[in-house]
């Protein structure tokens, strides 16, 4: 099986298919999955641009709308999750997971799914310290705190994925697990990227929660986004323990590091031909070959993952309280029986695809769209698939807030500051390769 990794997608998706199909020719291969680190932004028409954390002067449609409305199809199976520059109101509506287009797959805030048999996880968002212990409190339409901290990283999701104990075979995170710089060349990263030094000596550039993550799955292949510039490390968990290699890869963008392939030996592309661009934009993939069964290989929900998410349900953090603080580990033996037996009845592929809302119309564009939260037909399914109760809209806020006031707050003061958010990144906005939040 033949893996391809992106970067940020930031919405190109017609340039990095059309890039794979290059791809596919120049080496006379066969592609059969595009992962992609996040920032995807899966837009679906201008409502959706009121969600996108982008200064609204630099915010584009991007090109996801046609895979959304069925004028184009993904000539490739697609798994991705959430960055920091998504439409936040559509992953929402799609929280567990679930088609954000056909074949077009978003892994959910936290998730693992399965592709054949290949084991693939994802924790989406970034980790900002003032938000991890709070619940999901932010409501539609965002305000200007909110469109920053709905997809920061929450301890919740990350627990779940702590409770994971069968392998996994490759992890996505779309910011860096904390001190990845230790296992690789970091002298070359800040020679590079000189503004980096003093995170990575002191040992605070990345995220903590996916260095938990790492430590506990510890699985063959780790890949990362978000600051933009390409990263290899080798980790060793352990003496004679397993082997993790890690990348972070850069965005879709010319003489930029998101894709990496072997090119066939001959004479090298000259400047400005097709070949040569397209070679330089392969470099910012990275294309992996993976032992499997024989395909073809589809997309189908983990039991371990779904008997996770029916234990943690309940416990819905939605309001900045966050879990209470007796929630550590659970038993999920029970959920893992009970799960296994529904699959066994109903099968283990996804519930189809549902458009939710118009796509976009070049012909009639759409002023000042209404933004609020709509309740995806997927997510609706699946829970009542795991009988569980739906969480993610105002209804049921009330019940959940009562049940976490009764536990004393494990949240800081001052959640909603962002002030140590950095800046946009240079493409759509303000400082140089940099990120916000």
């Amino acid at each position: 099986m033949k893996i391809a990794v992106e970067g940020c997608m930031h919405g190109e998706l017609d340039k990095v298919y059309a890039t794979l199909k290059r791809l596919e020719e120049v080496e006379n291969t066969k592609i059969d999955l595009l992962l992609c680190c996040g920032d995807f932004q899966a837009v679906r028409n201008e409502t959706d641009l009121q969600s996108l954390n982008v200064k609204p002067k630099y915010r584009e449609m991007g090109t996801f709308w046609k895979y959304y409305s069925g004028q184009e199809k993904a000539p490739y199976p697609t798994i991705f999750i959430g960055g920091n520059h998504e439409a936040s109101n559509y992953l929402w509506e799609l929280y567990y997971g679930g088609w954000a287009a056909p074949n077009i797959y978003f892994l959910g805030f936290s998730g693992v799914v399965k592709f054949g048999n290949i084991r693939i996880g994802g924790l989406s968002g970034i980790y900002k310290p003032a938000h991890y212990l709070a619940g999901y409190f932010e409501k539609l339409p965002y305000n200007e705190s909110d469109i920053r901290s709905i997809y920061h990283v929450r301890y919740y999701d990350v627990l779940k994925l702590m409770h994971v104990e069968e392998p996994i075979d490759i992890f996505l995170s779309h910011d860096w697990p904390v001190a990845i710089t230790d296992y690789g060349n970091w002298q070359r990263l800040i020679k590079a990227k000189p503004f980096f030094k003093e995170e990575v000596e002191s040992k605070t550039l990345g995220s903590k929660p996916a260095a938990l993550l790492l430590d506990k799955l510890r699985p063959p292949y780790w890949f990362s986004a978000h600051l933009h510039c390409k990263f290899p490390a080798i980790i060793q968990h352990g003496e004679g323990g397993p082997v993790t290699k890690f990348l972070a890869l850069d965005k879709c963008l010319p003489n930029r590091g998101f894709l990496q392939v072997y090119l066939p030996p001959g004479p090298s592309p000259q400047p400005n031909s097709f070949l040569y661009y397209h070679c330089v934009l392969l470099y910012i993939f990275q294309v992996i070959e993976i032992e499997s069964d024989p395909g073809p290989y589809e997309i189908t929900y983990d039991e371990e993952w779904l008997a996770i998410v029916r234990k943690f349900n309940g416990l819905f953090p939605l309001t900045r309280k966050g879990l209470p603080p007796w929630v550590d580990r659970l038993d999920i033996k029970e959920d893992r029986v009970w799960v296994k037996n529904r699959l066994d009845e109903r099968g283990r592929k996804p519930f189809d695809f549902v458009q939710t809302t118009q796509p976009f119309n070049p012909s009639q564009p759409i002023s000042n769209p209404p933004t609020m939260h709509c309740r995806n037909p997927q997510t609706e399914s699946l829970l009542l698939l795991l009988e569980q109760p739906y969480m993610l809209d105002s209804a049921n806020r009330g019940g959940i807030q009562a049940q976490s006031n009764t536990y004393p707050s494990r949240d800081v003061n001052n959640a909603d500051n962002d002030e140590d958010d950095d800046a946009v990144d240079d493409d759509i906005g303000v400082a140089d390769d940099a990120d916000d939040e």
